[in-house]
């Protein structure tokens, strides 16, 4: 896969009892011009026929079940699906705009890596957030900000875009991986995927660009969201992130300084072996009738990091990590 001044563009649209949205998210995506390369409905078993909608009023999408529950997963198993050079984030509710998506592909051929929207830039806006969340969210910038010297206006946006051969990078939890039996979710599985990805892009040193975003009011329906829960959410995770990219980094000098102490004077840098991966973990038997989508192969360097459950004695940690982490910062 090569960037180019043309991309095939992938248009990732999770959803669940959203087919009265989808009469009118789906056609006006497939309007833009220039044409998208495909349109990916990730269903989470719907009961209300989103799926026969979806294939009604657009007979080409590409409609796939996800293999476990939570947004993250839905974003997860549509990232393995697409064959685009450019993957986009949709939410399927109609607050998005189809028509954005030209910029957000103009930022990405432009140089930067991950597109992020914004409704605080000059040209966003939001007829959806209230000043409680307005408030909220530029709190949680900061915390961001902070924390990973990152310039972000909207943490909480998810209206976002990015080369698909970052995904990598993103090192979400493996899609076949089946889901654990307390019914718990693997981190990055949730509505934490939004931040997880900002994250994980800032960590890595990638380009980042602000996109200007106008969201509208949901079509129908009512919102999933909940202002203090997940704020809390947000917090934690990017608390966890934190120590996440603190380990990343630790680890990359661990290699350095064996790859210093196997060189000799003037010689060829030698590589240290990398650690020999864990034995894979058998994935559970799929309900007859659900397609799994088939995950993007990694590259050989791209890191294995093991799902991690989520459970009380996390938060206490996370909250302890994050008042740990801000003290860090403002020394």
């Amino acid at each position: 896969m090569q960037r180019n001044g043309n991309p095939r563009v992938s248009v990732v649209v999770p959803t669940r009892n959203e087919a009265r949205n989808l009469e009118v998210v789906l056609p006006a995506i497939a309007a833009v011009r220039p044409a998208v390369h495909e349109v990916i409905v990730v269903d989470g078993n719907s009961v209300d026929g989103t799926i026969d909608t979806a294939q009604r009023v657009l007979p080409w999408v590409k409609v796939i079940t996800q293999t476990r529950k939570g947004k993250g997963n839905a974003m997860a198993c549509g990232f393995a699906a697409a064959t685009g050079d450019v993957i986009v984030m949709f939410d399927a509710d109609g607050s998005a705009d189809p028509a954005e998506i030209p910029a957000f592909v103009r930022a990405l051929i432009a140089g930067a890596d991950f597109a992020k929207g914004s409704r605080f830039v000059r040209g966003g806006g939001s007829d959806d957030i209230t000043l409680l969340r307005k408030s909220g969210n530029a709190g949680l910038n900061g915390v961001a900000n902070a924390l990973f010297g990152t310039s972000y206006t909207d943490l909480c946006y998810g209206y976002n875009a990015f080369w698909a051969d970052i995904l990598p990078v993103l090192d979400l939890p493996p899609i076949e991986i089946p889901a654990p039996a307390d019914g718990s979710m693997l981190w990055g599985d949730g509505f934490e995927i939004e931040t997880v990805l900002n994250c994980r892009v800032a960590a890595a040193g990638l380009k980042i660009t602000e996109v200007p975003s106008m969201e509208r009011e949901r079509i129908f329906g009512q919102t999933n969201l909940r202002t203090f829960a997940d704020g809390t959410r947000v917090l934690r995770t990017l608390a966890a992130e934190r120590r996440r990219a603190s380990r990343g980094r630790v680890e990359r000098a661990q290699v350095e300084e064996q790859a210093r102490a196997l060189t000799p004077v003037g010689g060829i840098p030698v590589v240290p072996p990398a650690p020999q991966p864990a034995p894979p973990v058998a994935p559970a038997e799929v309900p007859a009738g659900r397609p799994v989508p088939q995950p993007r192969t990694a590259g050989p360097d791209a890191p294995q990091q093991q799902p991690r459950h989520e459970g009380p004695a996390r938060e206490q940690r996370d909250g302890v990590s994050l008042r740990l982490a801000l003290e860090e910062e403002a020394s």
